[in-house]
């Protein structure tokens, strides 16, 4: 019986990763932002609607074994370990969601974050961190109360300050995915990431997306702003500009820069554009329905549509041109991809050894060898 592949992989896929991609990987990867769910876990009821409508597109579920999988198919060569995190929509049954990131982490070795409700006590917070043997948490801005316009929403709507008193408490990991049109050079954002810094000295606090900065424009002075904040990172996880990585790669240096994929979304077949600081993603016809209601999506014609490639394979070729133009080594190379992120759940690890509740956390037991 034929078996069903998860998805193609085209020689168009296997050239550009031949040739802009094999020799730049190291062997072994942690990928610290991935999205693991099934579409069981939906809840009836309309979604609430503030973002892009695009990453949802791609898969209307990725288990444990698909996310595996699709590492098989897209990083030849590579053993790729994932950091769990569930789909944090409020349209989806977080309970059951953390659970099944729970099960993986307890059954296959795997390191996961709970999605955090901004609404959950300190107690309940701890409790199931402790419960499911999580390395920390994953708030989204999707998540903060209803009622306030999506334009609005500040870091402490929906990772609240007794989350942050409860991760400083016990050493967790935050992947945070920060809120509002401006992004990175947000005013405010800037102050609050610079606020749980200060405050929260045992956060180990890392910005996803490089602060959603997705196109030159989102900078602003942000990295001048941070520049006392010597203790986040950030993950690059579906950002395709080699500027703004290099950007980062000389503001923080490379031992504060973790690779993340943010699968399944990057198995979009696609290349970005920015067009007057507005990211715009380029997709084949018809491969993502309609997409005339979203204006961060625009297809191209049938022949620009056959060359195009995976949003992974552009996110890992920006950040190779950027280590690049920065001069990264080998050695800083695997830090990006492996290293800082080892370290990172290694010191959750240790902080809950040395006199803190609960047991340890799950080492990073299984890689997937492709």
């Amino acid at each position: 019986m034929e078996v069903a592949v998860l998805f193609p992989v085209l020689d168009i896929d296997r050239r550009f990763f031949a040739e802009r991609l094999a020799g730049f990987l190291p062997d072994r990867i942690i990928d610290f932002h991935t999205h693991v769910w099934l579409k069981a876990f939906g809840l009836p009821g309309p979604r609430i609607a503030r973002g892009p409508t695009w990453p949802a597109r791609v898969a209307n579920e990725n288990s444990v074994d698909d996310l595996l999988e699709t590492y098989r198919l897209m990083l030849p060569g590579c053993a790729a370990t994932p950091l769990l995190l569930g789909w944090p929509e409020r349209e989806v049954d977080q309970e059951r969601a953390n659970g099944y990131i729970s099960a993986a982490i307890q059954q296959r070795g795997l390191p996961g974050l709970i999605v955090t409700l901004p609404e959950w006590p300190a107690a309940e917070l701890e409790r199931r961190v402790k419960a499911g043997g999580f390395a920390g948490l994953k708030p989204y801005l999707n998540l903060a109360p209803a009622h306030i316009p999506a334009a609005e929403i500040t870091i402490f709507d929906f990772l609240p300050h007794h989350h942050l008193e409860a991760a400083d408490a016990r050493g967790w990991i935050v992947l945070l995915h920060i809120p509002r049109p401006s992004r990175l050079r947000d005013p405010l954002n800037l102050a609050q990431m610079r606020e749980i810094e200060r405050r929260y000295p045992n956060v180990k606090l890392v910005i996803a997306h490089i602060g959603r900065a997705y196109c030159p424009e989102d900078i602003g002075d942000a990295f001048a702003v941070l520049a006392d904040a010597g203790r986040m990172c950030f993950d690059f996880s579906a950002n395709t500009n080699p500027y703004v990585m290099t950007r980062l790669l000389r503001a923080v240096g490379p031992r504060r820069v973790i690779f993340g994929s943010d699968l399944p979304v990057v198995r979009m077949r696609m290349r970005r554009i920015c067009e007057n600081g507005f990211y715009v993603n380029l997709t084949p016809p018809g491969l993502y329905g309609d997409v005339s209601d979203d204006p961060h999506m625009r297809e191209v014609s049938q022949a620009e549509g056959e060359q195009l490639s995976f949003f992974l394979y552009e996110e890992l070729f920006a950040f190779r041109q950027a280590a690049e133009a920065v001069g990264l080594t080998a050695g800083d190379v695997q830090d990006v991809f492996c290293g800082n992120a080892e370290r990172l759940l290694a010191r959750v690890a240790n902080f809950r050894k040395v006199g803190n509740p609960g047991p340890l956390a799950p080492g990073v037991k299984h890689a997937h060898r492709a």
